[in-house]
């Protein structure tokens, strides 16, 4: 019988297990360079990325609304002081929650043509 995997102990080793399950056997493209560089995209465009040890996801802008308001992250500020509308920061300490909105974010930019 085998052992479950171990949770990745680290922001950074638990993103790479969220790209791993997410992409799977999607082309994520090109490798690009400067902003979002290592992030998770669909057909070229951004869906989540790691910042500051922080999941960043791309969602609509009611839902990132929805969600500061229950407590379960902030507007994402790149550091210019104009914090994204469609972009939420989700700490690792709510790292259960990583998954299911990094799903979302992936149906939301997967879905827009």
């Amino acid at each position: 019988m085998s052992q479950p995997s171990p949770t990745p102990a680290t922001p950074e080793e638990r993103y790479a297990a969220l790209g791993d399950e997410l992409l799977g056997e999607l082309d994520p493209g090109p490798p690009s360079k400067g902003f979002g560089a290592n992030a998770l995209k669909v057909d070229g465009r951004i869906f989540a990325m790691l910042v500051r040890d922080r999941l960043v996801v791309k969602l609509p802008r009611r839902r990132v609304d929805e969600l500061i308001a229950a407590g379960d992250g902030d507007r994402f500020d790149p550091g210019h002081g104009r914090p994204m509308k469609e972009w939420l920061a989700i700490g690792p300490s709510a790292e259960d929650r990583w998954l299911a909105l990094a799903t979302e974010a992936l149906a939301f930019v997967g879905g827009k043509r």
